[in-house]
C-alpha cells in the first residue's frame, strides 16, 4: 500500500467580521528638514549616490539670476554633501566643471558606472546668457563626474533653442532615459518623455501620455528600479488641501502606465514638494519642499517593514491518495473483491485508488481490507499502515490568489502554526505601501498588478527580553475591472 500528498486548495477558517481591522493604517512615514539647508538660500532637486547625495543650489552668488526655468527658477550649481552617519550631513561641497559657463537648473541623474551623469543646464552659455531678458531654454547634457570634477560634457541630441529639454533621469539598465519638455504636442504647460537607447544612440522622444500627463505641468521625474516611475505636477484636481506642487508616481502594469498616486502626507504638504527621490529598499527618500520663500531638501524616513527573505507559505498536507499496488492480484482471481480503505479517523472509502482529507494533525492507522462480494465476509487488515500528520510550523496566510481592482477582500492568519510563541503582533505588507496589524485584515487594491503580500509575525519578548520573527509571502494578481 503507498500513499502521496496531494493538496486540496480550501479556504481555512470562519471570518469573523466584528474583529476585523478595517484597512488599518498606521503612520509610515517621517520627515525632516536636512541639517545644512536653511532659509539663507534655495536648495533643490536631491539626488542619492554613493556616500551622500548630488544637489543644485543658489547658495553661491550668481550673475546669472534673471535666467529661469519654465517653473521660474533661477539657475542653481552642483553640490554634493557627504554623510558622517545615519543622519548627520558634512557640508556641502560645489561641483567643479571644466566649462566654466555651464550653469546647472535641474537633477542630475548618475549611471550605473557611477561616473556618467546627466544634468540639466541652460543651452545658451557664456556671455549670451546673462544678457538682460534673454528667452534662454534648458536642455540636457552628459558629462563626467570624477571626485567633484565634471569633465567630458556633450549635449544631449533633442535640445532646443525654441523649448526646454530637462530633468533627467536614467533607468538602471541605461536603457531608458526620462526627462520633462515643455516640447510642441504636449498635454499641458511641461510634460513627462522618455528616450530608449537604441544602437549606440538614444530614439526620440517617446509623451509620457495622457494617463501620466495632464493640462498641468509635470517635471521631476525619477524612475525607481522596481519600475515606478515618480513626478511632480502642480494638477489641482486630486491635491485638494495640499500644495501647488505635489509628488506623485506611477507603475507599469501589464504593459501600460497606470493613473498616477499621489504620495500621502506627510510627504506631500501644504506646501508645494517636488523632485523626491527614494532608495531601492524604499526606506530613505529626499525632496524638496518650498517652505515660505525658500527651497529646501526634505528627508524622508519610511517605518514600513518589508523582509529581503521572505517565503511563501507551505500548505499543510491533509489531503492524500492511497493505492494497494498488489491490485492486479485480486482482479485476476475467480471470486469478485472490493477495497475498503479505513483511514482511522471514523470514515471510510471504497475503491483500488481513493482519496482522503483527513481535518485535523495527528498518528491515524489506515487500513485495507477485502471484502469478497458472493460471501459478503471482511478479510481484515490485508494492509494497514500509520500515518502521522503534521502541521507545518510557520506563520500561515490565508485569502484570495486573485481579486479585482477595487474589490474588498480579506486575509487572515489564523492557520497559523507557532508551538511555544506568545504572538505579539501579526503584521502585514501589502506591496503598495500600505500595512495592516491584525490577524484578520480588510483590503481594497486600488490598482491592478502582481502583489507579494507579507504577513510578519513577532513574539513577545522572553524573560531574558529576546523576542522571534518569521515571514511568510503570498502573490496576489489584482486584475483590472473591464
Amino acid at each position: 500500500m503507498r500513499f502521496s500528498g496531494r493538496y486540496i486548495a480550501i479556504l481555512a477558517g470562519t471570518l469573523i467580521w466584528p474583529a476585523l481591522y478595517l484597512d488599518a493604517q498606521p503612520s509610515v512615514y517621517k520627515t525632516e528638514r536636512l541639517s545644512f539647508s536653511n532659509p539663507l538660500f534655495n536648495d533643490i532637486a536631491p539626488v542619492i549616490v554613493k556616500d551622500g547625495i548630488l544637489f543644485c543650489s543658489d547658495r553661491r552668488n550668481s550673475s546669472a539670476a534673471n535666467i529661469t526655468t519654465f517653473e521660474d527658477e533661477r539657475l542653481y550649481n552642483l553640490y554634493f554633501a557627504g554623510r558622517r552617519d545615519s543622519v548627520r550631513w558634512k557640508q556641502p561641497v560645489a561641483v567643479k566643471t571644466t566649462a566654466s559657463d555651464m550653469l546647472f537648473c535641474g537633477p542630475v541623474t548618475v549611471a550605473a558606472d557611477g561616473k556618467t551623469i546627466y544634468f540639466t543646464s541652460s543651452v545658451i552659455t557664456g556671455k549670451a546668457a546673462r544678457k538682460r531678458n534673454i528667452k534662454n531654454r534648458l536642455g540636457i547634457y552628459s558629462g563626467t563626474l570624477e571626485g567633484n570634477i565634471l569633465s567630458n560634457i556633450k549635449p544631449f541630441e533633442y535640445n532646443s533653442t525654441d523649448y526646454s529639454v530637462a530633468h533627467p533621469s536614467l533607468s538602471r539598465d541605461g536603457k531608458y532615459l526620462f526627462f520633462a519638455s515643455d516640447m510642441p504636442g504636449g498635454q499641458g504647460g511641461s510634460d513627462i518623455y522618455y528616450c530608449e537607447f537604441i544602437n549606440g544612440k538614444w530614439g526620440q522622444p517617446k509623451n509620457m501620455g495622457a494617463r501620466v500627463n495632464s493640462s498641468s505641468k509635470e517635471n521631476y521625474p525619477f524612475i525607481h528600479p522596481s519600475g515606478r516611475l515618480y513626478f511632480s505636477s502642480d494638477r489641482p484636481e486630486s491635491a485638494a488641501g495640499l500644495g501647488g506642487m505635489n509628488i506623485f508616481y506611477t507603475s507599469l502594469v501589464f504593459g501600460e502606465w497606470d493613473d498616477p498616486v499621489l504620495m500621502p502626507e506627510p510627504i506631500n504638504s501644504a506646501s508645494d514638494d517636488f523632485s523626491f527621490v527614494v532608495t531601492d529598499d524604499l526606506k530613505e527618500g529626499f525632496f524638496t519642499r518650498k517652505t515660505g520663500r525658500d527651497d529646501d531638501i526634505w528627508r524622508m524616513s519610511s517605518a514600513i517593514i518589508r523582509k529581503q527573505d521572505c517565503p511563501p507559505s507551505v500548505p499543510d498536507v491533509f489531503c492524500f491518495e492511497f493505492f494497494d499496488e498488489n491490485a492486479v492480484k485480486f482482479d485476476t482471481m475467480p471470486v469478485p473483491f472490493r477495497f475498503k480503505w479505513n483511514f482511522g479517523d471514523g470514515e471510510t472509502g471504497e475503491g483500488v485508488t481513493v482519496q482522503h482529507c483527513f481535518k485535523n494533525p495527528g498518528t491515524y492507522v489506515v487500513r485495507l481490507d477485502i471484502v469478497n462480494l458472493l460471501t459478503n465476509e471482511v478479510e481484515q487488515n490485508q494492509k494497514s499502515y500509520t500515518l502521522e500528520i503534521e502541521r507545518n510550523e510557520q506563520a500561515y496566510i490565508s485569502g484570495p490568489d486573485r481579486c479585482f481592482e477595487g474589490e474588498k477582500v480579506v486575509f487572515d492568519a489564523d492557520s497559523t502554526w507557532l508551538p511555544g510563541w506568545s504572538i505579539n503582533q501579526y503584521y502585514w505588507n501589502f506591496d503598495d505601501e500600505s500595512i495592516a496589524i491584525g490577524t484578520k485584515v480588510e483590503k481594497i487594491f486600488s490598482r491592478p498588478g502582481n502583489y507579494n503580500i507579507q504577513l510578519i509575525v513577532s513574539s513577545a519578548p522572553d524573560a531574558g527580553g529576546r523576542t522571534k520573527e518569521t515571514c511568510v509571502s503570498k502573490n496576489v494578481a489584482v486584475i483590472r475591472k473591464q
